[in-house]
Formats: structure tokens, sequence, C-alpha cells
């Protein structure tokens, strides 16, 4: 359904875009126009995006810390007639990002939800990453001890597909270690930095060479991991 013909009380969920602003579809920024409230991870970073859209709309804060207080008030907005947008900082909404609980409210009450589809940096990274897309698993991110990225490696280093991730900076060179440690030297991966933004940084192969690369690369920004299944290789894997 497209948005100028949406009737009145509907939810959209909207991808943003995850570095470049060019990557915000036409349909996303008529649904942003359309809607009457804005609800957003972060109203700072979606008031950029509507500044930069030559938008003016009421934002409202949809965050993990009040999504459970939040998504009943929102849903009953939309069941009084009210268009809402949903947007996450970056990426779609529901994807490791706040939207889960309001989807399910306004599901419970049979009311209209109209996904907007857009940027997704898990995956981005599988189909530029040259490992197998033919299945893949999303993780989202990484627990924060060592000894639980350690135990979901073990839970799914037999997978027959490719694994993504999230990363932040501050343990992506532990998680390199306990990847090489886990599934072996030779296990391929691929780390994409700062997907779209000025600084995009994308390394595949073993990770005893990726992780080698990458000592060497910038440490900032923001880490997406695809780890191939065991076996895979550029020059010796056929499907």
């Amino acid at each position: 359904m497209c948005p100028d013909s949406c009737p009145s009380g509907c939810l959209y969920l909207v991808a943003t875009p995850i570095g470049n602003l060019g990557d915000l579809s036409p349909r996303a920024i008529l649904a942003i126009r359309d809607s009457e409230l804005i609800a957003c991870e972060d109203t700072r970073v979606s008031a950029k995006l509507l500044n930069h859209l030559n938008i003016q709309k009421t934002l409202i804060s949809y965050r993990e810390e009040n999504e459970r207080l939040k998504c009943t008030e929102l849903a009953s907005q939309i069941e009084d007639g009210k268009k809402i947008a949903l947007l996450s900082d970056a990426g779609y909404p529901c994807i490791s990002d706040p939207g889960f609980r309001l989807v399910r409210e306004c599901h419970k009450r049979n009311l209209l939800i109209i996904p907007i589809p857009g940027p997704n940096a898990a995956l981005t990274a599988l189909v530029v990453s040259g490992l197998p897309t033919h299945q893949f698993i999303y993780l989202g991110f990484l627990p924060k001890k060592s000894a639980q990225v350690k135990n979901l490696l073990v839970k799914w280093q037999e997978f027959d597909g490719s694994i993504i991730v999230y990363e932040s900076k501050y343990k992506i060179e532990k998680t390199l270690l306990a990847i090489i440690e886990v599934l072996g030297s030779d296990r391929y991966i691929c780390i994409a930095r700062e997907l779209t933004k000025a600084h995009e940084s994308i390394l595949s192969g073993p990770v005893h060479e990726v992780s080698q690369k990458q000592s060497l690369a910038s440490g900032k920004g923001e880490f997406t991991l695809v780890i191939g299944p065991s076996g895979y290789s550029f020059t010796g894997f056929q499907r």
C-alpha cells in the first residue's frame, strides 16, 4: 500500500539510512510526510534527518528504556486514527532496534501496519561479503562476555550457511580472537565497517588474514561481521 492511499490510523515502519542519506527511498519520505507523529529511537538523530528533508513533524522518543510503556500509548493513538511512523537511528526498526513490542501490540488490536523497506546493515554486509547467501542466520549483537561469545560460536559452528552479527568497536579485537580460537584461523569471515559512510571498509578472507588487516586499520565506527560456513573458501567451495 502506498502512503498517499493509506486510510487514517496506521503504523509506518520506516527504514532509515545506515550512513548515506541518499539511500532513503522516495516511499520512505512520503510515509514520513504522511505521518502525524514520528516515534524515534533518538529524537536528535531523527531531527537531523527531517531537517535534511525539510520536514517538520512532532517527534517522540521511543527507545528500549520506555518501549513497554510507549507501545500501548502509541497503539491507542493509532486506534484513534493517527498515522505514526516509527524510525530507528539507522536501519530497520525491530532489527536490533526498538519496535517489536509496538508491532505486536498493533497486531493484537488489528491495526494497520505498513512496512517501508530500505537499508539494513546485516543484509548489506552479507551481499558484499563474498560469503554464501543461500542461507544465513542473524544473531544480532554478540554477548558482552567472552565466554558467552565462545559458547555462541560453538553452538553455530556447524551451520551450513553464513552467520551475521553486530559488534562494537570496543570488542572487535576480542571477538576476532574468539573466532580464531573456536572456529580456526582459516575460517572465512567478512568485517564490514561504517557501511555506506565516507570511511566504509570491507575486508573478506580467512580470519587470521582479515584480523591482521583490521589491526592496521581504523578501530572506529560500527562493525558488522559475517562468518562463513566450515570449509568455505573463495576458490574451493562449490554451490
